[in-house]
């Protein structure tokens, strides 16, 4: 197969759907869809999110310093690009999806009760890098759904039923419930 030259693209895929909550004091939460975030470090517990400045939550984040992070499953795709379509400034995105904000054990900003997973974040640092600013804020605490939860403490994905974010396509993909191996399955004898 022939290769072709684009030049520097941000062709990472799939990417994680994400609904970031965010707060300030005096004012209603509000929702933005994020798709450039990870895990960046695991002693302590860190994700990156990146955020334009042009967006009405990144100054929310950078208000109050912290945010939740929500995983969403597949029954709130047209939630999620709601929330990554419309500008808190004019909307109570709670109020349009049918979110419910529910308070959050350390942060100030909302969980959202039907996503599955939530982390409550707080801001460690934060990075202008261009068109976004990077932040990585530390997890200090996370709610799980029970049915996502297994007994041998793992993510229970057929019940979580994540889905992703394709860049460039800009689409939306699901199903990663079936399984092609297990961590570290290719040095096991």
């Amino acid at each position: 197969m022939e290769k072709i030259k684009l030049g520097p693209q941000t062709l990472l895929v799939p990417l994680p759907v994400t609904l970031l909550t965010a707060q300030i004091e005096g004012e209603k939460p509000n929702i933005i869809t994020l798709s450039w975030v990870g895990i960046c470090n695991s002693e302590p517990p860190m994700i990156g999110v990146g955020i334009r400045e042009s967006r009405f939550t990144y100054h929310m984040v950078v208000e109050a310093g912290e945010f939740v992070v929500n995983i969403p499953g597949e029954n709130q795709v047209k939630a999620a690009d709601l929330c990554g379509n419309t500008s808190g400034r004019n909307k109570d995105k709670f109020a349009e999806t049918g979110f419910t904000a529910i308070p959050a054990d350390k942060v100030s900003a909302p969980l959202i009760k039907e996503c599955p997973i939530n982390m409550e974040c707080v801001v460690k640092h934060s990075i202008k890098l261009g068109s976004h600013d990077y932040f990585i804020a530390e997890i200090v605490e996370t709610h799980v759904n029970s049915d996502c939860w297994t007994d041998d403490k793992k993510l229970n994905i057929e019940n979580l039923k994540p889905f992703a974010y394709m860049t460039k396509k800009r689409s939306y993909y699901g199903g990663f419930s079936d399984i092609f191996g297990d961590y570290g399955y290719s040095v096991k004898s």
